[in-house]
C-alpha cells in the first residue's frame, strides 16, 4: 500500500466512521476500486485507522468525557445522571460484544466471497432506516433509557455486516425509539469507542497469534506489510477526516438532515448492486 492509497482509505475511513454511510462498506468498496495493493493493506492498517477515528471522538467529546468522569466516582446514596449514563452505555454495549466475540469470524466468513453484493444489500437497508427517520417523528424523551440503550445496541451489533453503518443504524434507531436528537448523537458516539477499541485488541491478537482458521481465510491480509510512512499518513489523514464528520454529524442529527444521507446510500447500493453483475 502506497501513500496515495493510504491517504485515500484514512479519509474514507474518518469521515464514514461518523457520517450514516457505512465505514466498512465504503472501506471494502474503496480498496476493491484502489486495487489489489489496497486490498492486500494488512490488519495493521486498519487497525491504525480505527484507533485514529476513536482519537477523534476524544477530541471532539472531550467536554463530555471529563463530564462523565468527573461524576462517575462521586457517590451520595444514589445514582446520579453521570453513572447512569455510564451504566447506559455499559448496556448497550452487551449484544456488539456477544456478537464481536462469538460471532464475528463466522459472520466475516459467509460473505467473503460476497463483498460487494453484501455491501449494497446493507447500504439500501441503511438508507431505509435513515429515511424513516425523516419521515416518522416520534415524542422525543428528555432521557435514553437502560432498556432503549440496549436496543440501541443490537442495531450497533447488526452493523458488524460492512454497509449497515454503525452511526446511522444507532442514530436512527434511537431516532426512532423517540430519544432527544440534542443527546443522542453523542451517546451514538461514546457508545462506540470501546467496540471499536475492543475491536483493535481482537485484530491484534490475530496479527500476532493468528489461529490456522484465521490464516486460511485471511492469509493476504495477515502476512502484508505496510510501509510505515502509509500508516502514518492513514492515520493523520483518518483523524483529521474524523474530527471533521465527528462535529458535522452531531449539527446534522439535531437538525435533523438525515434523509440526504439515505438518498446517498441509496445510490450507492444501486451502484454496488449493479457492479455486482458485471
Amino acid at each position: 500500500m502506497n501513500e496515495l492509497q493510504a491517504l485515500i482509505l484514512g479519509l474514507v475511513q474518518g469521515f464514514t466512521e461518523y457520517l450514516p454511510v457505512s465505514s466498512s462498506g465504503h472501506l471494502e468498496l474503496g480498496k476493491i476500486i484502489l486495487g489489489p495493493e489496497a486490498e492486500a493493506g494488512g490488519l495493521t492498517f486498519d487497525i491504525v485507522v480505527h484507533v485514529a477515528t476513536v482519537l477523534s471522538t476524544l477530541v471532539i467529546l472531550w467536554r463530555e468525557i471529563i463530564w462523565i468522569f468527573a461524576g462517575m466516582f462521586r457517590f451520595n446514596g444514589t445514582m446520579n445522571d453521570e453513572q447512569k449514563y455510564v451504566l447506559n452505555i455499559l448496556i448497550s454495549m452487551i449484544p456488539v460484544g456477544v456478537v464481536g466475540l462469538c460471532f464475528k469470524d463466522y459472520i466475516e466468513s459467509l460473505y467473503a466471497n460476497n463483498v460487494i453484493v453484501v455491501v449494497g444489500c446493507c447500504l439500501l437497508v441503511t438508507s431505509v432506516l435513515l429515511a424513516l427517520t425523516h419521515f416518522y417523528t416520534p415524542r422525543e424523551k428528555d432521557k435514553i433509557s437502560p432498556l432503549n440503550a440496549f436496543i440501541i445496541g443490537v442495531a450497533q451489533a447488526c452493523a458488524v455486516l460492512p454497509g449497515l453503518s454503525r452511526s446511522g443504524s444507532t442514530i436512527a434507531t434511537g431516532l426512532l425509539l423517540g430519544n432527544s436528537r440534542k443527546n443522542l448523537a453523542q451517546f451514538s458516539f461514546l457508545m462506540v469507542i470501546p467496540p471499536i477499541l475492543g475491536e483493535a485488541l481482537i485484530d491484534f491478537k490475530h496479527m500476532f497469534a493468528p489461529s490456522a482458521e484465521y490464516l486460511a481465510e485471511h492469509a493476504a491480509e495477515a502476512s502484508a506489510v505496510v510501509p510505515t510512512s502509509s500508516l502514518i499518513v492513514g492515520f493523520i489523514a483518518a483523524f483529521i477526516s474524523g474530527c471533521v464528520a465527528c462535529k458535522w454529524m452531531i449539527a446534522l442529527v439535531k437538525k435533523c438532515k438525515l434523509i440526504y444521507f439515505a438518498i446517498y446510500c441509496a445510490i450507492i447500493g444501486v451502484i454496488a448492486l449493479y457492479c455486482s453483475t458485471l
